[in-house]
């Protein structure tokens, strides 16, 4: 799963990119026509589940969920009269969305003189909406085009006319301000839609940066009427702080719960911030326990246990035979894989069965 971090420029996106994977990826504290680039980085899905097995098991190797990061080229402002839209920046910026599977939208509430923004305004509800706004146009422009060919056509196919409904329906929300992704949608109307990349049908979380005094307070500027368009559009909101996470990182580990007690965090924006993206996309955790790695393995929910086994290993699934699996929370309660089958809550598991978040998997295969 890809998830695209988009943001208009000045906003700390490329700086919160940096601090997610550990890159080097160029910042700049003036300009707002965007980079041309993609970065690419992998950041770790913190999971107590996973330190915890891992001091029970103490491994030779310790695995956390991982979900890749593309810092996209910023929308451009230029020639727009400070705001978005100048053509070739935004047809750059919209191609890129459509290839990722998710996006986190960073909005900036953060006041700085060195990092100006181009209006001299601080309004991350503006920016949220501005961004918004310019994937629903764009994806209103393709279900319009669409509509017309479908109207036009004479003897349509059945197909045709339920698509030609669904586009309707697509027409009607994003003329009321509201996203594609927010309508109810069957399996096989989502299949129909899904040649199309619609931008508004994405998964989309709103990370608003915050300055250190906005992080100790709880609030920024137009948080409120924020919190309500975002609930709007169905997107979650997490708030951060780029320069208390930046703090952060420099200090040991000893030291990183004492430094975010002052803030009444007991998990970084960071941390927050990969765990919303990852569970916003629908994915879960199972993990596989060993002396010689303790893993965590992605999969979407509803995923069977066969294809979670291909996970690991497409000789697992083709061989697949039975699924040993106790959930988390047994094995953290009596302390040992032993205890488990003692008290028979290690069950054997056929193919069909939906492997559920926190599952601890052991997979009997031939071959």
């Amino acid at each position: 799963m890809d998830i695209g971090l988009v943001g208009l420029p000045a906003t700390g996106k490329t700086t919160i990119f940096n601090l997610l994977t550990g890159g080097s990826a160029a910042t700049s504290a003036s300009g707002f026509t965007g980079k041309s680039e993609r970065n690419v980085g992998v950041a770790k899905v913190a999971d107590r589940r996973v330190d915890s097995l891992s001091a029970l098991y103490k491994p030779e190797k310790t695995t956390h969920a991982r979900i890749q990061f593309i810092d996209l080229p910023g929308l451009s402002r230029e020639g727009s009269g400070g705001k978005a839209g100048g053509r070739g920046g935004q047809n750059q910026f919209l191609a890129e969305i459509r290839n990722v599977d998710a996006v986190v939208l960073v909005a900036r509430a953060f006041a700085n003189e060195s990092v100006p923004t181009a209006d001299g305004k601080i309004d991350p509800l503006g920016e949220a909406q501005e961004i918004v706004f310019e994937l629903s146009v764009a994806d209103l422009a393709v279900v319009e085009k669409r509509l017309e060919v479908l109207q036009k056509t004479r003897n349509r196919t059945k197909e045709q006319d339920v698509e030609l409904a669904i586009m309707e329906r697509c027409k009607a929300a994003l003329e009321d301000g509201r996203l594609i992704a927010g309508l109810r949608l069957t399996d096989e109307e989502k299949a129909l839609l899904r040649s199309y990349s619609f931008l508004t049908l994405k998964p989309l979380l709103i990370a608003v940066n915050l300055d250190e005094d906005q992080l100790r307070r709880g609030d920024y500027p137009s948080k409120e009427a924020l919190a309500a368009f975002a609930s709007s559009i169905a997107a979650p909101v997490v708030e951060f702080s780029g320069q208390v996470e930046a703090e952060l990182g420099e200090l040991p580990p000893e030291d990183r719960g004492a430094f975010m007690a002052e803030y009444g965090l007991s998990q970084s924006g960071l941390d927050r911030l990969a765990a919303a993206a990852y569970h916003h996309l629908d994915l879960i955790s199972f993990f596989t326990v060993g002396e010689d790695e303790v893993r965590a393995w992605t999969i979407t929910r509803g995923t069977d246990a066969k294809r979670a086994a291909g996970k690991i290993h497409t000789d697992i699934e083709r061989g697949f035979i039975k699924a040993e699996v106790c959930p988390y929370q047994d094995l953290a309660r009596l302390g040992a894989m032993s205890a488990v089958k003692a008290e028979g809550l290690l069950r054997l598991e056929g193919k069909e069965y939906i492997v559920k978040d926190g599952d601890i998997i052991n997979f009997r295969h031939s071959g």
